[in-house]
């Protein structure tokens, strides 16, 4: 069976979560599952307060449903014996052999420095920095940072793992406040090394997964383009997930792309090619 389609969205209230969630994967609200994965908190006096983030799960399309289980049959009549028959003494069970313990299902580990890394001024710098300003916000996080591995010779560009309990106000309405983060953890870390740094800030995975949701997302919107024959024009994202959307697209045979407005209500634009 294949792998049922989620997604995971945060928002101010659990209605508004379920709006972008339905509008995001063109689908109405009866043709999904929702879970509230955290109700959020409204904080002190509205300041620092948690998100909701809701998960919904596509339904399998009518006629895919696991079948019922069979109704038990009603026991036969049983036939009146003659004579009581003497009972066998039952044999005695073998004990079972107890089942393995399924491991704890775990969150995937933070990339670990190599062994060049472990005392790199600069990566030393990043963590301080970034495990300052988080500590500012009133959170708690374990911050990891290390160099792009694609870029190996540069070493501007910086990726930073963060780790911890209940941040997602950090991450925000489609990683706005991830974003703007980032950006100002940047110009703090360029400013105290006197050189311009490039830094790129994960919260607990969500980048990746939220990668693997607009791939899903462009590729049904690519195959609803190609049955309806008409264009799609998305909702405003940030130019990283744009990118995501074109590099995805880009061979597909049916369809082209093309990003229309200006920041930050720049959308992609997904059309039949002629």
């Amino acid at each position: 069976m294949n792998e049922r389609t989620t997604l995971e969205i945060i928002a101010p209230t659990v209605e508004e979560a379920l709006e972008q969630g339905l509008s995001q994967l063109g689908l109405t609200a009866d043709a999904v599952s929702v879970e509230v994965l955290d109700s959020g908190s409204k904080g002190l006096f509205g300041l620092g307060g948690r998100q909701v983030r809701v998960r919904l799960t596509v339904n399998p399309p009518p006629g895919m449903e696991p079948p019922a289980p069979p109704a038990p049959k009603a026991d036969a009549p049983k036939k009146a014996e003659s004579t009581p028959k003497a009972r066998e003494p039952k044999k005695p069970r073998e004990p079972k052999a107890p089942r393995p313990e399924k491991p704890a299902e775990e969150k995937p580990a933070a990339p670990a420095r190599r062994i060049d890394e472990l005392n790199d001024p600069l990566l030393n710098q990043t963590e301080e920095v970034i495990s300052k300003l988080i500590h500012l916000l009133g959170m708690q996080a374990q911050v990891s940072a290390h160099f792009d591995e694609t870029t190996p010779d540069d070493r501007h560009n910086i990726l930073v793992d963060v780790r911890g309990e209940d941040l997602s106000a950090l991450i925000g309405r489609h990683a706005e406040t991830l974003n703007a983060f980032q950006h100002v953890a940047s110009l703090i870390v360029g400013k105290e090394t006197q050189q311009w740094i490039q830094l790129t800030i994960d919260v607990e995975g969500y980048r990746s997964r939220r990668e693997k949701q607009i791939r899903q997302l462009a590729r049904r919107t690519a195959d609803q383009v190609t049955r309806t024959g008409k264009k799609v024009t998305m909702e405003p994202m940030p130019s990283s997930e744009r990118r995501v959307i074109h590099i995805e697209l880009r061979g597909d045979p049916a369809v082209t792309t093309e990003s229309s407005g200006v920041e930050p209500y720049r959308k992609v634009v997904i059309l039949p090619k002629e």
